[in-house]
C-alpha cells in the first residue's frame, strides 16, 4: 500500500558556507498533519535546516519540495505565499509597535487593496481592514492575549514576546509552521503554555508542525517524529521513543556513551 505524499520532503540537501559543511546530504519527510521535531545539539544544523526550508538559505545541492512543488530557488516570500511560516530563534518583532500592530504587520501578505483606496479608507479598503483585524482578533484572544494587544511589545516579557512571536506566524494563516527554539528562555510554566498552545493548534486545525526544542521531556512529550542531527548529518529518525533508545543519538545528544 503506498504511502501519502508529504507535506514537504527535504532531499538530500547540501549546505556549505566556505569550508564549513552546515547541512550534508539530510534528507526526510514530513508527514501532512503531524508535528516532526529536529534536535540535536548545539552547531548540528537545525536553525540552518530551517532557514534552508523558508528560503533564508539556498542549498547548493539536493531539493526542497512542499506539497509536490519544488521551492528549492523560490525566494523566502514566495513561500510563505505558498503557506510556509516561522518563528526565530533570536525573536524578531517590530518591538516599538503593539502586539496588535505585530500581528496586523503579517497580515499584509493577504490584503488586496491598492495605494488609492488604502489611501482613502472607504468601501472596499475598510471591509478589508475589518476582515484582517476579526482575524488578528480571534488569534489575540485563542493565544490569550488580550490583556497585552495594546501593549508595545518591547516592554513585554520575553515569554510573552514568543508568544506574540507565534501569533504573528499564525496571522499569516500558514499551512506549515516552522518553530525555531519556541520554548527557549521560558520559566516552567510559559513552558506549559506554550506546549499547550502548540497542541492546540495542532489538533484544532490540523496543522503540519515541525520544531526544533532543546527539551528533550517536552520533545518526546508533543511529537509525533522525531529527526535527529549531529555535525550537520541525519544520525537517526523515528518514534519518540525510538530516538530515546538510539544509541547514535544518546552518544551524540545526551553526551553518554552509545
Amino acid at each position: 500500500m503506498s504511502q501519502p505524499a508529504p507535506k514537504l520532503h527535504v532531499q538530500s540537501i547540501s549546505l556549505s558556507f566556505g569550508g564549513i559543511r552546515a547541512l550534508t546530504e539530510v534528507d526526510f519527510r514530513v508527514r501532512k498533519g503531524e508535528i516532526l521535531a529536529v534536535i540535536g545539539p548545539n552547531g548540528a544544523g537545525k536553525t540552518s535546516l530551517i532557514n534552508s526550508i523558508n528560503g533564508f538559505y539556498t542549498p547548493q545541492t539536493g531539493a526542497i519540495i512542499l506539497d509536490g512543488q519544488n521551492i528549492t530557488a523560490l525566494p523566502a516570500y514566495k513561500r510563505a505565499q505558498l503557506g510556509i511560516s516561522r518563528t526565530f530563534q533570536n525573536i524578531a518583532l517590530y518591538t516599538n509597535m503593539t502586539t496588535l500592530d505585530n500581528l496586523m504587520a503579517a497580515r499584509h501578505l493577504h490584503m488586496k487593496a491598492n495605494l488609492l483606496t488604502g489611501a482613502l479608507f472607504w468601501g472596499p479598503a475598510k471591509r478589508e481592514e475589518i476582515e484582517h483585524r476579526k482575524v488578528v482578533e480571534d488569534i489575540i484572544e485563542f493565544l490569550e492575549m488580550e490583556a497585552i494587544r495594546k501593549t508595545i511589545v518591547g516592554n513585554l516579557s520575553y515569554g510573552l514576546r514568543k508568544r506574540v512571536e507565534l501569533g504573528r506566524a499564525l496571522a499569516l494563516e500558514p499551512t506549515m509552521l516552522l518553530l525555531d527554539e519556541p520554548m527557549a528562555g521560558m520559566n516552567v510554566e510559559e513552558k506549559e503554555d506554550m506546549a499547550r498552545f502548540i497542541l492546540d493548534i495542532h489538533e484544532r486545525q490540523g496543522m503540519t508542525i515541525m520544531l526544533i526544542e532543546h527539551d528533550m521531556g517536552l520533545v518526546m512529550d508533543i511529537s509525533d517524529r522525531v529527526v535527529a542531527l549531529d555535525f550537520g548529518r541525519k544520525i537517526a529518525e523515528g518514534t519518540p521513543d525510538e530516538i530515546k533508545q538510539n544509541p547514535a543519538v544518546i552518544k551524540a545528544y545526551l553526551g553518554q556513551e552509545a
